[in-house]
């Protein structure tokens, strides 16, 4: 059954927004009467059945409400260079969304190659994934930041940071967190963070994170870290 994006439902009907209705409509064929499936990205699923097709504003009417579907023991938050080709930031953010993520921070640190990102089209990335693999909650995706405003941000629970200066001091996330934990995790950009950027966190509170001995690429990095988190909570 085909899913729809509807973050801002509350009544017993609804109408999808003119970009979803032409879908609906045009892409996909579906006719009144036809069944479909809703997520709110807040933990709950709806069953809807289509009652007007007008390409611009079709209506639905609300038949079954399933609530706090697939509820997670955790939160993640990675925080995560944006990449020079957006392309590869692209594909982290839908594959994180298929494995479990629910917050992304784009931070700019002094490496950073790409400065400027466009949240609107990286939130529709999410929101694909979000449908493609039927989940409840939607990410939060925040607005880019730089290093130094994130820094200053405070934070509950475990907070690490993977960086490739050297090894002293490093482990694996299984010796630094706890299962049904809340986690902040910082991935730095292709030139990896500058050795005053990991003293900075070092300093408030952030515990250093090796990712083994192969050097990854940055979202190849962020994506191992949400596998391995979720992995630490099945």
């Amino acid at each position: 059954m085909h899913i729809f994006y509807t973050p801002d439902i509350t009544q017993n009907t609804y109408t999808l927004n003119e970009e979803e209705s032409k879908h609906c409509v045009r892409v996909l064929r579906l006719p009144v009467g036809s069944l479909v499936n809703l997520v709110d990205g807040k933990g709950s699923f709806y069953t809807a059945q289509i009652t007007s097709d007008n390409p611009k504003k079709v209506s639905l009417s609300i038949l079954k409400v399933e609530t706090e579907f697939q509820k997670r023991n955790h939160y993640l938050h990675i925080a995560v260079a944006p990449t020079k080709n957006i392309d590869r930031i692209e594909w982290f953010l839908e594959k994180a969304t298929e494995l479990g993520i629910d917050e992304i921070t784009l931070i700019i640190s002094d490496r950073s190659e790409r400065r400027i990102v466009k949240e609107d089209r990286l939130n529709k990335v999410i929101t694909s994934a979000v449908k493609q693999s039927i989940k409840a909650y939607h990410p939060k995706l925040n607005d880019a930041i730089s290093y130094d405003a994130f820094m200053k941000i405070p934070v509950e629970g475990d907070k690490l940071i993977a960086h490739c200066n050297d090894n002293e001091g490093k482990d694996y996330i299984s010796n630094l967190v706890k299962p049904n934990g809340k986690y902040l995790i910082l991935i730095g950009p292709e030139g990896d963070f500058t050795s005053d950027e990991v003293n900075i966190a070092l300093n408030k509170g952030f515990k250093a994170l090796t990712l083994g001995d192969n050097r990854l690429r940055t979202e190849t990095a962020a994506l191992s870290v949400c596998f391995e988190i979720n992995h630490l909570n099945r």
